[in-house]
Parts: C-alpha cells; sequence; structure tokens
C-alpha cells in the first residue's frame, strides 16, 4: 500500500517526500503518512480530523494518537507503477556500402545523434540524482578512435561494466576500496585511456554504484557531463493512479561537444526544422544535417565562443598528458 501527493504544486508526485507506503491501522485500513496529522478530541473524547471531517481518524497499530491525512492510499497488487522502458535509439544506421573511390552509396548524415535519458532523483532512483554532472569524463575529438556516436556509447557503458564488476565484488564479501579496485581493473582494461578520463569514471562509477541508477542513466550522465547533450525537456517515466512518481530528462546526445553546438545553432537556420527543432522530450529528433542542410548553414551566424573556450582552456600539462596516454596506449597496442 503506497500514497502520492504532489507537495509543490508542480504536477507531479515525483520529489522526495512526495511518495510514501501507508501505515496499518486498528481498523484494518491504511494512513498515508503524507501530511498526516494528529486527530483532536473533544469533552466527550471523540476524535475529529483538523483537516477535514471527511477524512478518517485511525489508530496505528505501532501506536500513539488517532491520525488522519488527506491522502488516499492504493494496492500495489491491483493498481501497480506503470514504468517507460529506457530509450531504444541506436542511432543513424549505416545503410550502404562504399565504392571503390570511397564515397557513400547510403544517405549522409553529419553530427547525427541518438536519443537517450536520465533521470533526476524520485522513487525510481532511490532519490538518486542520475543526471549528476561529474566532470569531462568522455574525451573529445582525440581522433577517429572515438569518432561516432555509438563508439562513444561503447565508452560509457565499458563504465558501467566496471560498476558492476564493483558491486559483484561488493557482494562477495570484499570492502568498499576492495570493490572499487575491481572496478576500476576492469574499467582499465577495457577502454583505451585516450577515450576516456580513466579517475573521473572510477569517481564517477563508485558514486553510481549503489544508486538505482540504469546503465542509460549513466550513458547518459557521462556524455552530459562532457558537453556533448542538448536536453530538450522532462516526461514522466513511472506513474501509479494517473500520478507521476519519477520525471526524465530526454536529450539528444552526440559524437563531440562542436557537433551539438553546431546542431543547436544550425537547427534554426533550416526550414526543415521549423516548428519542431527537437521533436519532444520522450520522442526526440536526433538526425544529423543532409549534406545539402550542411551546406546552407551560415557559420558566420554561430557563437562558437564555448568551444573555443574549451580548447584555450586547456593547460599545456593537459595536453601532456594527453599525449602520454596515446603513447601508452600505442604501446600496449602493439607489445600487450
Amino acid at each position: 500500500m503506497i500514497c502520492a501527493a504532489d507537495l509543490n504544486s508542480n504536477g507531479d508526485a515525483a520529489d522526495e517526500g512526495e511518495q510514501a507506503n501507508c501505515r496499518s491501522t486498528t481498523s484494518g485500513a491504511w494512513l498515508c503518512p503524507i501530511q498526516e496529522v494528529d486527530c483532536l478530541a473533544d469533552d466527550r473524547g471523540q476524535y475529529s480530523c483538523p483537516i477535514g471531517p471527511q477524512y478518517a481518524c485511525l489508530v496505528k497499530t505501532e501506536g500513539g494518537p488517532p491520525a488522519c491525512s488527506p491522502n488516499q492510499c492504493a494496492d500495489l497488487a491491483t493498481n501497480p507503477i506503470v514504468d517507460e522502458p529506457p530509450m531504444d535509439d541506436p542511432g543513424t544506421q549505416a545503410d550502404g556500402g562504399i565504392d571503390a573511390d570511397g564515397n557513400c552509396l547510403g544517405a549522409i548524415e553529419i553530427f547525427s545523434g541518438r536519443g537517450m535519458r536520465c533521470r533526476p532523483a524520485g522513487l525510481s532512483t532511490t532519490f538518486a540524482n542520475c543526471c549528476k554532472d561529474k566532470g569531462k569524463i568522455v574525451k573529445d575529438g582525440m581522433g577517429s578512435s572515438i569518432s561516432s556516436i555509438g563508439t562513444k556509447i561503447a565508452v560509457a557503458k565499458g563504465v558501467f561494466t566496471g560498476m558492476k564488476a564493483a558491486y559483484t565484488a561488493f557482494k562477495a564479501g570484499a570492502t568498499a576500496s576492495q570493490a572499487a579496485s575491481a572496478g576500476a581493473n576492469a574499467l582499465v582494461v577495457g577502454l583505451d585511456p585516450t577515450s576516456i578520463a580513466v579517475s573521473l569514471a572510477i569517481n564517477f562509477m563508485i558514486d553510481f554504484l549503489f544508486s538505482g541508477c540504469d546503465q542509460q542513466d549513466m550513458e547518459t550522465a557521462m556524455l552530459r557531463s562532457s558537453g556533448m547533450c542538448h536536453e530538450i525537456g522532462s516526461y514522466c517515466t513511472s506513474s501509479f493512479l494517473g500520478v507521476c512518481l519519477q520525471k526524465a530528462r530526454g536529450h539528444c546526445c552526440f559524437n563531440t561537444k562542436l557537433g551539438r553546438i553546431i546542431q543547436e545553432q544550425g537547427r534554426p537556420q533550416l526550414k526543415a526544422f521549423n516548428g519542431n527543432l527537437w521533436g519532444t522530450a520522450k520522442k526526440q529528433m536526433c538526425r544529423g544535417f543532409k549534406p545539402e542542410e550542411f551546406q546552407a548553414l551560415d557559420f558566420s551566424k554561430m557563437d562558437l565562443s564555448e568551444y573555443y573556450a574549451d580548447i584555450e582552456a586547456r593547460a599545456q600539462s593537459d595536453i601532456q598528458i594527453d599525449m602520454g596516454e596515446r603513447i601508452d596506449a600505442y604501446l600496449k597496442a602493439v607489445n600487450p
């Protein structure tokens, strides 16, 4: 038996404190603890609910004075929570081969993306913020090895694999530090260090380890915090009796920050996107530009300062670390 209430009047009951398990009472009825108040006794010892006579005063099984609540309880067995599955958008798929000169024979899309979602704090995530920014984990512009959004997703999946290894070790009796080491080993072995900031990924993995975040939450959060996602809006992903208990944020995620910036500033210039720039939060439109659309873009009207600032902010020491990681990755590849 659970109950839910929109306490902050924002149209849902997805925030912390807006859902609860109901309490049993001596009468067999159930009492919602949300906005619960003690009943008042008159001179004759008769109890009444101070928030309205229509609400019954109930004696809790665990004791205490009779209480009442304006919120009704419902049985999950007969009124189950309705959950929306994660996004299932594989992105633009290759639809043709290449000729002898290397020319693409299928449809060409430039800076194409993928529809994804992450969930803010709510009931389904055990009130962990699965969209939390943890720093630039997935590296941008590091060469053809991570040029596609599909490969970027593969990098994010590798972190999830590391998290599962850490969780397995923890359940087997390892300490938290030992579990972290197990996850880090799985992470480092499975990923090219030129594609990911390993130290940030390990911290990210441990932070998410005991939350209610799923794999797509983690994938989206990593790409989002790395500046590669455009957030479209929120939608309900879990509801109970028509009341939303968990929200999700829909995104279009791209293979680079530059790709995201050009998509954000290029789409308003094109008639093909007029009135429907991104689709909806639940059904995103993340396609790339057609060649003729890309040629029609006026780059002189685009503000690329965010991308330039990101490049200029990289200290010489960061560049040297990247070069060192590339060299190490090459040596491991040719002499494993």
